[in-house]
Formats: C-alpha cells, sequence, structure tokens
C-alpha cells in the first residue's frame, strides 16, 4: 500500500510536498520509505545507503517538515566529507525546502570563514559542511549548537578513509545529547560501526539502501595494460565506445592533468576537477557537466563526491581506487533509474589481487577484455570526431519546474547601508497583488542583498521595486545573475 502511495502519505507540510512535486519527486525510493517516517517519529537511524539510491532526500524531507521556520538558530547539522558534497547537500535541502523559505548555509574550507560567520549571524535552520569547517567555526564560538536536535554524518564510511573520524568525534562533544543521529554510509566498515554504537541510541538499522549496484544493469570489464601504454589505451578506448558522458577517475590529481591535457590535445570535450583548483572554478565546472556542457569529466575521487549527474554512460577507472568500496562509488555514477551503464578498469599486473577483492564485494566476476586493434580504432575515428564537433545534448535540471515559478532579485545595497529583512519584507508587501507568502529566502551581505519572489511574482516585483523605496531610498534592483542550483 505504501509503496502505491506519494509522499502525502506522510503527513509533512504542503509547501514540502508542492517542492517535491515541482521537483519531480512523486514516489519515494526504497530508503526514502524506510527513513523517512522513523526521522518524523524522532528515532536514530544507521542507514547503509549506495550513492543515487535516494538517500540525500531520505533525510532533508523530513528534516525540512520538523525545523521550526520561526527559530533563527540552527535545528540540524549535516557532516560531510568534502565541499562539492557539502555543497550537493546544501542545493537539495534548499530546493526541497524552497517554498517553506529553509535557509541552510554550507561551511567547508577554501571558502571566506568571514563570509560564513555572516551567515551564521542570520537565520539559519540547517548548516551542511566539513568537518574541518565546522570544527573551526565550533572552536571560535561562531556556531552556536544549543538548538541542534538532528545530526546527520553522511558518507561515514569516506569520512574514515579521509581520516575525519576523530573530527567527528569531536564535533560531536559540542552538541546536544538529546538530539536524534541519523548515519547513512555506503559500506559499514568497523570503526563506522563502532561509531553507529558509540553516539546512537538503539537505531534502527537500515540494510536495503535503494537499488544495489550489484543489480544495476552495468557491465563491468578490465584491460590490461603497462604504465607504458595506459594513457594511449585510454585515448583508444574512448574513440572505441564513444559515449555521450563519461567520468574518468584517477587516483591523483596530476595524473588528472596529464589525462585532461591529453584529451584536450586530441580534441576530447572535456574538463577536469580536482582538489588543487580554485573552488569557485571547481563549482563551475561541476554546474557545466551537468548541464551537459562538455562530454568527458577527468577527476579525482574526493573532488567528484559531490557530482550527482543523470544518464552517465560511461566510467573510467584509469587505475584502481586504493580502497575497494571507493569502486562502488565510483561506478555508482552510472546505471542509474533502470538505465544501462558500462565501467572500465585499465589494469597492470600487479593490481589483478585487487580486482578480485572488488570482485568480491561486488559478488559478481569482471570481464577481461582485448584492447581494440588498430583497425579498430581507425574505424571509429571518424564517428568520434563527428561527435566531438556536436554541441553536447542539454541535460534537463529537475529544478527547473520548481524556478519557473521563483525569480531572484538582486538588491544593490546591503548591511553597510543598515538594511534589515523587515525592510525589504515591508516594501514587497506593499506591492498590490503581493503577499508575505510570495516572499522566499532574503539573504543580506555587507553590500549586496537577494531575495526570491515565489509564485510567479518575480517579475512584478522587480517592476515595482525600480520606483518603490525600500528604507526611503530608491536602491538598484535587478535579477541576480544566477538563479538555479549547482
Amino acid at each position: 500500500m505504501a509503496e502505491q502511495q506519494g509522499f502525502e502519505q506522510y503527513g509533512l507540510d504542503d509547501k514540502i510536498v508542492q517542492a517535491l512535486q515541482l521537483l519531480g519527486m512523486t514516489q519515494p525510493t526504497a530508503v526514502q520509505q524506510q527513513v523517512i517516517p522513523q526521522v518524523l517519529a524522532g528515532r536514530d537511524v544507521t542507514a547503509q545507503a549506495q550513492t543515487g539510491s535516494g538517500k540525500t532526500a531520505a533525510y532533508a524531507v523530513p528534516l525540512c517538515h520538523l525545523v521550526d521556520w520561526d527559530e533563527n538558530k540552527p535545528q540540524v547539522m549535516i557532516l560531510t566529507p568534502t565541499r562539492e558534497l557539502a555543497m550537493q547537500v546544501q542545493q537539495e535541502i534548499l530546493n526541497i525546502g524552497k517554498l517553506k523559505r529553509i535557509k541552510a548555509p554550507a561551511l567547508y574550507g577554501k571558502h571566506s570563514f568571514r563570509q560564513q560567520e555572516q551567515d551564521l549571524k542570520q537565520k539559519s535552520h540547517m548548516v551542511v559542511g566539513t568537518p574541518g569547517r565546522i570544527l573551526d567555526h565550533l572552536e571560535r564560538g561562531t556556531l552556536f549548537t544549543g538548538y541542534i536536535g538532528y545530526l546527520v554524518i553522511d558518507e561515514a564510511d569516506e569520512m574514515l578513509h579521509m581520516g575525519f573520524l576523530e573530527q567527528v568525534e569531536q564535533i560531536l562533544s559540542y552538541l546536544p545529547e538529546d538530539r536524534v543521529t541519523l548515519l547513512f554510509s555506503a559500506t559499514m566498515p568497523k570503526e563506522v560501526q563502532r561509531l553507529a554504537e558509540q553516539y546512537q541510541k538503539n537505531p534502527l538499522q537500515i540494510q536495503i539502501a535503494g537499488e544495489p549496484i550489484s543489480s544495476r544493469k552495468i557491465g563491468h570489464s578490465y584491460y590490461d595494460c603497462t604504465e607504458r601504454d595506459r594513457l594511449e589505451l585510454l585515448l583508444e578506448l574512448l574513440k572505441v565506445y564513444n559515449p555521450d558522458s563519461c567520468i574518468i577517475f584517477a587516483n591523483m590529481r596530476v595524473q588528472v592533468e596529464e589525462i585532461y591535457d591529453a584529451l584536450w590535445d586530441d580534441g576530447f570535450s572535456c574538463a577536469r576537477l580536482h582538489g588543487g583548483m580554485e573552488q569557485w572554478e571547481r563549482t563551475e565546472v561541476m554546474r557545466d557537466f551537468k548541464k551537459g556542457r562538455f562530454r568527458y569529466l577527468v577527476a579525482t575521487d574526493v573532488a567528484a563526491r559531490g557530482i550527482d549527474v543523470e544518464n552517465i554512460s560511461l566510467v573510467v577507472n584509469y587505475e584502481l581506487p586504493p580502497e575497494q568500496e571507493t569502486y562502488i562509488h565510483r561506478i555508482g555514477r552510472t546505471g542509474r533509474a533502470g538505465q544501462c551503464g558500462t565501467a572500465i578498469s585499465l589494469l597492470e599486473s600487479w593490481e589483478h589481487s585487487e580486482l578480485q577483492r572488488i570482485e568480491a564485494l561486488l559478488q559478481q566476476s569482471i570481464e577481461q577484455k582485448e584492447a581494440p586493434d588498430a583497425d579498430t580504432v581507425a574505424a571509429a575515428e571518424q564517428a568520434f570526431r563527428d561527435k566531438m564537433e556536436q554541441e553536447p545534448e542539454a541535460k534537463g535540471q529537475k529544478t527547473a519546474v520548481l524556478h519557473e515559478q521563483i525569480l531572484k532579485l538582486q538588491i544593490a545595497d546591503g548591511k553597510k547601508a543598515k538594511i534589515r529583512p523587515v525592510d525589504i519584507v515591508g516594501t514587497i508587501c506593499a506591492i498590490p497583488g503581493v503577499e508575505a507568502a510570495d516572499i522566499g529566502v532574503i539573504h543580506i551581505l555587507d553590500w549586496t542583498s537577494t531575495v526570491e519572489i515565489l509564485n510567479g511574482k518575480g517579475l512584478l516585483v522587480l517592476r515595482a521595486l525600480q520606483t518603490k523605496p525600500i528604507k526611503a531610498k530608491i536602491r538598484k534592483v535587478t535579477k541576480a545573475k544566477f538563479q538555479g542550483d549547482i
């Protein structure tokens, strides 16, 4: 019965249900069906949830419902292992909570600490971030935790692999003991199990997390190579497979740069992603790949953790990852939503024993294939060149319908001009035909402010604010440059 019902069955806030419908989310996934009612009931949960199972929404949906909008201090803390994943989770929360006007600042390194501090001084319902930066805020007293009633530890196994569990435990010492703790992990190593046993209260154990990787329509195979011919083999295979969209994983940023240079020089539609890049550049690459503006992404595992992209037809392991579980995370980028996917790996002879351990984890064998001969590569060359000359097909954004009814406006004044949210709300509510319910999230910085106008009334408000004063002065108001998600 429950499987045939939508999100309405959980008694969620109407604004949450409406946002989910606009996002095209009408039926909860398996992990959402199990997690949502437990979170709403206030129970701790430990869930073994694979990439692509819908786990983020499994906790984001009930938490967006549960937070008290009138409370200014954070009520939810979500820990993620990487900046990209923090941004991805933040955006999902903002989308689901868009119509309820949920605010959820993201706290991560290589981003202005002062700006994050300013964000935290404004209304914040949730905080999402990496352990290191959240710990910095806690130690400096810029993040108040007295109202934290819910903690989410996301990708706990990756926290372990990256050496963050000690920081996670330090963060736990700052939080109220009377809280709900939700832990999500693709695998359950002993250290993650210990964390759950020590810090959770009688958690519900969920082990069927969405669609298991082994059940997806993914063709696994590997090709033998030497270190000398690895890059040449990669280029040949990519031309033969000629995918519409592909991620190539390398273990180190120097390898990413080497592969990217080789692809770029050979005319591939490509970009790269690794931890040595500036954050704005990484964000831009992620956004462009999600929108389908190039076909090949070369990335390290850490940098690619936050990528949630539809219709990835090919994943390439330039070499096997150091941890077998990371292979699961990598190939989890393809074969989603019932579609077929392909995962190939390039192996030197010494990597075969590692491959056997991966096969044991997958509970299936991985087929060895012969490298294509020169005639096969030559025959594929023209089709490859033709595709590179074509514009990649734009990928639909699941948030497009949601954002159709929302217009973000930018006001060329902020805190330095003593602008407050109440000033913006008061001015907009005085516009005929506009009510408080039409005003979304307001964000005020030192020199600029943004406000989201809901229910298709954005242009009406924009026109009115060209001549209507905010705090006794006409301000420059324009459409914000960036309207959508990352």
